[in-house]
């Protein structure tokens, strides 16, 4: 797969800092903000762990006033979307060679949740934007409107693969010719408790084992890993071609050199070795790579007890287990929808930074032969990396990216 598709801006906004430079100093240091949730909706009878952002850093008050009937969702995708339009100066393209595509469907459960618990007794008072806001589109409606997107719009599900998805779909409608210009954004999951109590139940989300230690609770490819902790992210990506962007002189982060995706053929939460092998070669052969090319990988590694031992078995087969690899997830937690926009951002800033993250409570990894990076590494050249993301129901994503800066 030839191409000359190349990001030119990204947007992040999570529990461990707000815009590029504070996430990037975060992940860099290994920061983390897990502890028991206290989101109302997200608590009931039983703790969970996770990480909350604290508070949404508005421009200024006209914006915050002007974004108040955005559900939490909206808002943190407005805010993510504004960054990454900025930085690729957007504006100067016309509005119908914009596109937009949203990473994640039935992302609004708390907020529903809410709504549901809130008007119960009376139903005739519910205000008739509900009508819009349950809606995913609605999520497109308010980045749209706000941002003059006048292309293609549209949201794409995938499970924890919906981030990457919207990458790939970017990608594939920038080369269409429908758009000049392409973001994908990974919108945050607002779970609720009821989601939380279904994740522990299928054996995916963490238990009680660290409810009175939440930092350690994160803890991917260790031995002592107990499922995923969730994480409020948001992520987003601008996706052109290069000409595009030497017209407005934007420096690209780095090229998008190929990407696969694939299904299991299976409807449950268990992954396959072989899917996810395909998806990995596939990416390999069309961005005309060997696997001694890649230099990081930046896996899906999630903490779940079946998950990460495929998934450290798939890379072994396809002969990756030199490259570099870390543990995004164990800073920022689980993003879901959002994980695979906001793992890109981190590969790419770990990129620039030519520095690797630490991979925290990364203490006995269940496989040794890795080339693990513990305690983060600094000065680290990263030419081609891989990204993955997988989600329940069989899905199965993988990324390249050359560096270009």
């Amino acid at each position: 797969m030839k191409n000359d598709l190349v990001i030119t801006g990204i947007g992040i906004l999570s529990a461990i800092g707000q815009g590029k430079l504070d996430f990037s100093s975060a992940l860099l240091e290994g920061k983390h903000v897990f502890n028991q949730m206290k989101r109302p909706g997200r608590k009931k009878e039983i703790d969970f762990i996770g990480a909350e952002i604290d508070q949404l850093n508005f421009p200024d008050e006209n914006t915050k006033r002007q974004w108040r009937r955005a559900s939490l969702t909206s808002q943190v995708a407005l805010l993510t979307l504004m960054e990454a339009w900025q930085e690729a100066k957007l504006a100067h393209i016309p509005a119908e060679r914009i596109g937009l595509i949203i990473g994640g469907s039935n992302v609004q459960q708390r907020e529903m949740l809410h709504i549901y618990d809130h008007y119960h007794d009376k139903p005739h008072f519910i205000s008739p934007t509900y009508g819009m806001s349950f809606m995913d589109s609605d999520i497109c409606g308010w980045c749209t409107e706000q941002f003059d997107i006048k292309g293609l719009a549209y949201t794409i599900g995938g499970s924890s693969a919906s981030g990457q998805m919207a990458v790939i779909q970017a990608c594939e409608a920038v080369l269409s010719g429908k758009v000049d210009a392409c973001i994908a954004l990974g919108a945050l999951m607002d779970i609720s408790y009821i989601e939380c109590h279904a994740f522990r139940s299928l054996g995916a989300m963490g238990t009680d084992l660290y409810v009175h230690q939440p930092e350690k609770a994160a803890r991917p490819f260790d031995q002592n890993r107990d499922g995923f902790i969730y994480g409020e992210n948001c992520g987003a990506v601008v996706i052109e071609r290069r000409e595009t962007a030497l017209k407005r002189s934007i420096p690209s982060y780095a090229q998008i050199l190929s990407w696969a995706r694939g299904m299991d053929g299976n409807r449950n939460p268990n992954p396959s070795r072989e899917g996810e092998m395909l998806v990995i070669q596939q990416a390999l052969e069309q961005a005309d790579l060997l696997p001694d090319s890649i230099d990081y990988i930046n896996p899906h590694g999630s903490g779940s007890l079946i998950g990460d031992e495929t998934e450290l078995q798939a890379l072994i087969d396809c002969g990756l287990p030199h490259a570099y690899i870390n543990t995004t997830k164990s800073i920022t937690g689980h993003g879901l929808s959002a994980a695979g926009v906001v793992e890109l951002i981190a590969t790419l800033l770990q990129m620039e930074a030519r520095q690797l993250h630490p991979s925290r409570n990364l203490q006995n990894p269940i496989n040794e032969f890795f080339n693990w990076v513990r305690q983060g590494k600094n000065e680290v050249s990263i030419n081609h990396s891989l990204n993955l993301s997988f989600g329940f129901g069989g899905v199965n994503t993988a990324v390249c990216l050359k560096n270009e800066r």
